[in-house]
């Protein structure tokens, strides 16, 4: 069965217990097995002390009281005692132990669904909006999921929005881990108390523990009752926080448009009525759960009251009980609720554990690209040709956006794709970069087909500088290294110094070590594009993308650019995407690109002479800065 596709809204399970889901998510324990174990033991050994306690009690009024014997009475007070204690130590051991291990398995999952979403197409995210060994777990998961997320397709991305995965990384990995450290253990807990207090009810006296039990069938229509209205309330709860969360990732990721255009009030009143529908699903989930447990517990307390008041005529006309037994009976049958209570917690605990993992193991089931064969025979450094060879391609199939796309590039040849807006040219570079595979045709890098190429080898020899430029928080010279060894210092200051950057960066307090906020808040527009160029010629790559890389930056700016690029660019295959048609007047050839086909090819002077779509579009904007 193949898997749902993710970018579709949440829906609330079918169904409280999956199996299928459960074995899946309880794979991400074995690795801790002995820690469960352990945690299974420590529980089962805590409830045994603590089911001791009623029965020292039964003793001590037969044999101590009622008995007239002190001394025995004194020595079941100190081991009452001392078993309260053992419980409570052991219950927090193994409290720290299961929580210990929900973070563990919350780091696993997160690492492996991030590493999978990186992965996917970047159209997946279009359509979407978007103790220590505690602390180790916890990161695990997360890492885990991470790492998962990263291997994913770009064109996943395209259907599904930061703000959606974040929910998946964070709230739904909390809500498996709190069944796991809160729920499922838990569960083995409870269901052994009450075998154990039913077992000893019914050895104490079969007539009076029936009398106790018979308020139960009301107890299991108040439960069946409120799980359809808890389960709506989790379904709802959730749909909230998942929209809260794409909203605020949105509108803060457009903080600068939303000011410009003066649209905080606006912005403002739709994150209050998320609010508050927010805070209406939740008050709903409260409301419920405020009304369910109080009925448990008026249950619980009438069948306590018949158990007393049936106990204790039968002992005050000398029946089978003796006042010890009494006492143990009404002890143990009020312990009897306790677990009762904390299951019907549960339930909607593997609720919403059962509503998280099917969401989780969705994305996890979503398919990063395929592997390239191991056999493929590739260089160890590029030359740079490129051959596109009819490809047609559409990010919806039944759409082509490129179609009988066939050209080639020589190694070091310089190549320019002009077009009005709208015409393919983007996404020809997403087919170069193998963020998107086409539907027809095939691309090659120094003959080798684009999808056998291994992604080390593809990623290490082209370097893409886009027209929006993102910047990590940490310095310059992290920016600028992204973490490859090889660019050592002298590396990189001939990196700055070749782009023009290094007047501005030698003049910044702290140099190359200057921390950089996300997004490189603090610089020019032209500024970071100047770092971007110094990234990735840094990088030395064999095959240079620029996609309108320098359409942010001003005329001085664009001509300090342009002489470190005509030094470095030589011997290197580069393709550049420009609307500024001045910047590929010295292009070895300019392809015209219109309406997803490539309709003009040649050098500047030859394009101007022929009089087609390029030179219109040039004589447009010549005229149009001679008017500016």
């Amino acid at each position: 069965m193949s898997a749902p596709e993710f970018g579709q809204p949440d829906q609330a399970p079918q169904q409280v217990y999956d199996a299928h889901l459960m074995r899946r998510a309880l794979g991400y324990l074995r690795p801790y097995r002995l820690q469960v174990l352990l945690g299974v033991l420590l529980l089962v050994a805590a409830s045994l002390a603590g089911l001791a306690g009623p029965y020292l009690v039964k003793l001590g009024i037969d044999q101590g009281i009622v008995g007239g014997d002190g001394g025995r009475l004194l020595q079941l007070a100190l081991l009452f005692a001392l078993l309260q204690v053992a419980e409570f130590g052991l219950g927090y051991w193994q409290t720290l132990i299961v929580a210990r291990l929900g973070q563990r398995f919350m780091l696993d999952l997160r690492l492996q669904l991030f590493a999978h979403v990186q992965r996917l197409p970047v159209r997946f995210f279009d359509r979407n909006p978007v103790g220590r060994l505690g602390q180790r777990f916890m990161l695990d998961l997360r890492l885990q999921l991470f790492a998962h997320v990263q291997r994913l397709p770009v064109r996943f991305f395209d259907r599904n929005p930061v703000g959606r995965l974040m929910t998946r990384l964070t709230s739904d990995v909390e809500l498996l881990n709190e069944m796991f450290s809160s729920g499922l253990v838990a569960i083995i807990g409870d269901l052994l108390t009450l075998a154990v207090i039913l077992g000893y009810l019914l050895a104490l006296n079969v007539r009076l523990a029936l009398i106790t039990f018979a308020l139960l069938p009301l107890l299991a229509l108040i439960t069946l009752y409120f799980r359809g209205r808890l389960r709506r309330n989790f379904r709802d709860v959730q749909q909230r926080v998942a929209a809260l969360n794409a909203f605020l990732q949105e509108q803060l990721s457009g903080i600068e448009v939303v000011q410009a255009y003066g649209r905080e009030p606006r912005t403002a009143a739709q994150f209050e009525t998320l609010n508050r529908a927010h805070t209406r699903a939740h008050l709903d989930s409260v409301f419920n759960f405020g009304l369910f447990y109080p009925l448990v517990e008026l249950v619980a307390v009438l069948s306590i009251t018949l158990s007393l008041g049936v106990g204790g005529a039968w002992y005050a006309a000398g029946g089978a009980l003796s006042l010890g037994d009494l006492a143990a009976f009404i002890l143990y049958a009020r312990r009897f609720f306790q677990p009762i209570s904390d299951l019907s917690e549960k339930f909607n605990i593997m609720q919403a554990a059962m509503a998280s993992s099917e969401r989780i193991f969705r994305l996890l089931d979503t398919e990063p690209e395929p592997a390239v064969p191991a056999a493929v025979a590739a260089p160890s450094r590029l030359r740079g040709e490129i051959r596109f060879e009819r490809v047609r391609f559409g990010y919806d199939p039944e759409r082509p956006v490129l179609q009988d796309i066939d050209f080639t590039v020589a190694p070091g040849e310089r190549i320019a794709l002009v077009g009005p807006t709208g015409g393919g040219k983007s996404s020809l570079l997403g087919l170069l970069l193998r963020f998107y595979r086409p539907q027809a045709g095939r691309i090659r890098l120094d003959g080798i087909d684009l999808a056998a190429l291994p992604d080390a080898l593809l990623r290490a020899q082209v370097a893409l500088v886009q027209q929006e430029i993102f910047l990590f928080p940490g310095s310059i010279a992290e920016n600028i290294r992204l973490g490859n060894p090889a660019i050592d210092d002298r590396r990189l200051r001939e990196a700055v110094a070749a782009v023009g950057a290094l007047d501005f960066i030698e003049r910044l307090p702290q140099g190359f070590a200057t921390p950089l906020l996300a997004g490189g808040g603090g610089l020019s527009t032209g500024q970071k594009q100047l770092i971007a160029f110094a990234r990735a010629l840094a990088h030395d790559p064999a095959l240079l993308i620029l996609d309108e890389a320098t359409s942010a930056v001003d005329t001085e700016t664009e001509a300090l650019l342009q002489r470190g690029l005509e030094r470095l660019l030589a011997g290197r295959t580069s393709v550049v995407v420009a609307h500024r048609l001045s910047t590929v007047r010295g292009a070895d050839r300019i392809l015209v690109v219109q309406r997803g086909r490539i309709v003009e090819s040649g050098r500047h002077d030859a394009l101007l002479a022929l009089g087609g779509l390029y030179a219109r579009l040039h004589r447009l904007q010549y005229l149009g800065a001679a008017e500016a």
